[in-house]
């Protein structure tokens, strides 16, 4: 028996009504597949990934230390 697994990987959305289509699959007509559906784990993009892009920063007593009283040599 010659068995040559072939994987392949899609992405896709389901419908409003929860159906799923997969097409231009690279297997042929009549073949049997083994379909295992899993939810995508990555969050989606956000539109603008730089949403802070742009937006004036402004600092507050810039030269003041930071956490000074958590140097032990200083105490």
């Amino acid at each position: 028996m010659n068995v040559s697994l072939q994987a392949h990987r899609i992405e896709t959305t389901l419908t409003k009504n929860g159906t799923l289509t997969l097409d231009h699959l690279p297997f042929q007509a009549g073949e049997t597949v083994e379909v295992i559906v899993f939810p995508n784990a990555l969050p989606p993009i956000s539109p603008n990934p730089y949403s802070l892009r742009g937006i004036p920063v402004q600092y507050q007593e810039p030269m003041k230390p930071v956490a000074q009283e958590d140097w032990e040599v200083l105490a």
